[in-house]
C-alpha cells in the first residue's frame, strides 16, 4: 500500500478547508484510513513531500506509522521533509531522493497575554522542541544537545548528509548511480549534443532550400511545356 504525505500537515478539523480549495494537505485521519485498509503482512510505502505544519498532527502521524505492525514500513522523501514532516520521516526506514532535502528547526507559534503568559509559552515551546528531539535522537542516535543546536540554526540537510547523520538510511537509486560515479564522463557530452543539434538544424535548412529549388525548376518546366 502507498501512503502519500503531501502539502501541509494539518489537524483533522482543518482538512475540509484544504479540500474545498483543492490544496494538498495531510491530516491524521487520512493516514489512519490508509493504515486501516492495509492487509495483514502488507508492506507500507510512505512518500513524503511536505514543508511541515502542525506539530500535534505530525506527532499523531509519526506515532501511527511507528505502531504499524501489519508489515514493513519504508519512508521515501521525494522532495522535501521539513519541520513536522521531518519528524514523520523518522518513523521507519527512510530513503531520500538524491535531490531531496530535510529541514529541522525549532517549534514556533504565537501567544497573547501578560508577561506570565509569555513566560509560560516559552516553556511550552521548549517542551515541544524536546518532543521533536526525542524523535530525531531515537532515529539518529545523535546527542540531544547537538540536535538542539541544529534546530536553533534551522538546519537544511541534503540526502547524502542525512545518511551520514542517520536521519536517512539510504539514497534512492544508489545502486543505479554507482556505475556513473566510476565513469570518466557522459557518453555524449553537452557540447557534442549541441553540435549535433546545430548540424541537424543546418541539414533541415539545406533540405528546405533544395526542396524550394526543385519546386522552382519543376514550375519552370511546366511553364515551358504549356507553351
Amino acid at each position: 500500500m502507498k501512503l502519500k504525505i503531501k502539502g501541509d500537515i494539518i489537524d483533522n478539523d482543518s482538512k475540509w478547508i484544504y479540500d474545498l480549495f483543492k490544496i494538498d494537505a495531510t491530516c491524521p485521519k487520512d493516514v489512519d484510513a490508509i493504515l486501516d485498509a492495509c492487509e495483514e503482512g502488507e508492506p507500507l510505502d510512505v512518500e513524503i513531500s511536505s514543508g511541515g505544519g502542525m506539530i500535534h498532527a505530525g506527532s499523531e502521524i509519526y506515532t501511527a506509522l511507528l505502531d504499524y505492525k501489519k508489515g514493513p514500513v519504508t519512508i521515501k522523501v521525494t522532495g522535501l521533509a521539513a519541520s513536522a514532516a521531518s519528524v514523520i520521516a523518522m518513523a521507519g526506514r527512510c530513503e531520500m531522493s538524491p535531490t531531496a532535502l530535510m529541514m529541522i528547526h525549532n517549534v514556533s507559534g504565537g501567544a497573547r497575554g501578560d508577561y506570565r503568559d509569555m513566560e509560560h509559552f516559552v516553556e511550552v515551546l521548549k517542551t515541544a522542541n524536546e518532543s521533536l528531539i526525542t524523535a530525531y535522537a531515537r532515529k539518529t542516535g545523535l546527542d540531544r544537545k547537538e540536535l538542539a543546536r541544529m534546530m536553533d540554526k534551522e538546519t537544511w540537510i541534503t540526502a547524502e548528509r542525512a545518511v551520514e547523520l542517520g536521519f536517512a538510511d539510504a539514497i534512492i537509486g544508489d545502486a543505479e548511480i554507482e556505475p556513473l560515479v566510476a565513469s570518466t564522463g557522459l557518453t555524449i557530452n553537452p557540447e557534442a549534443i549541441e553540435k549535433i543539434r546545430a548540424m541537424m538544424r543546418a541539414k533541415e535548412a539545406e533540405d528546405t532550400k533544395t526542396k524550394k529549388a526543385r519546386a522552382w525548376v519543376e514550375l519552370e518546366m511546366l511553364k515551358g511545356a504549356e507553351k
